[in-house]
């Protein structure tokens, strides 16, 4: 099995830290949904997008932060580097 994405994660902390390596497949970033809403923040890398259900994917900016609801469809689209996330999962309502 091929590993698509590396989480770091610390009890202490209310994030945790995901990477994927630029080698992964294309056909391994499938559509998928989350049970809970996520809070992302981009740390590293170049060329890769988000795109949600319905909506064109938009790239992903270091920095800049990016929402996905739970039980959104969404997918990751391959850029040229590693990509490594900040994310915070929330609690719903």
């Amino acid at each position: 099995m091929v590993e698509i994405y590396k989480d770091d994660k610390k009890p202490e902390n209310d994030y945790f830290i995901r990477t994927f390596k630029q080698t992964c497949s294309e056909y391994d970033l499938v559509w998928h949904r989350d049970k809970k809403d996520r809070d992302i923040i981009v740390l590293e890398g170049d060329g890769w997008s988000l795109q949600k259900e319905d909506e064109d994917p938009i790239e992903l900016v270091k920095e800049n932060l990016y929402q996905v609801k739970a039980y959104q469809f969404h997918r990751l689209l391959k850029g040229t580097t590693d990509l490594k996330l900040k994310i915070w999962e929330k609690e719903n309502d």
